[in-house]
């Protein structure tokens, strides 16, 4: 079974900057794609960031320049660094990857647990 660890979040002020992180853990083949998303209240869910499986990223126009994602394969960790961040950024922040299974016969997504980021004063 596959499990993903996410860690982070919190409240900060506009203008600061959080750090999250998340970790997958069991057995499996392999991670593909690996992806940060957001959820504010009464909003869909969006993508904010994605390392596709070509490595190549995928940032919202709306963290471009702010954000940056990160990729440790050895690890099987991703983190999400947020700078500048504003209260339009609060939300409960999700990863998601994309798993090979370890008879590499099928692939699935999974979810992290979400983890909530607050920005306010």
């Amino acid at each position: 079974q596959v499990q993903l660890a996410e860690s982070g979040g919190g409240l900060v002020q506009p203008g600061g900057s959080l750090r999250l992180s998340c970790a997958a853990s069991g057995r499996f083949f392999a991670i593909t794609a690996m992806a940060w998303y957001r959820q504010a209240p009464g909003k869909q869910r969006e993508l904010v960031a994605q390392i596709r499986s070509d490595g190549s990223p995928y940032y919202a126009e709306s963290v471009k320049g702010r954000f940056t994602m990160s990729r440790d394969s050895a690890n099987n960790t991703m983190t999400l660094q947020m700078s500048s961040l504003s209260p339009e950024d609060t939300a409960v922040y999700s990863c998601n990857v994309r798993i090979i299974a370890a008879d590499r016969m099928s692939f699935r997504d999974y979810w992290g647990q979400g983890t909530q980021v607050s920005v306010s004063s």
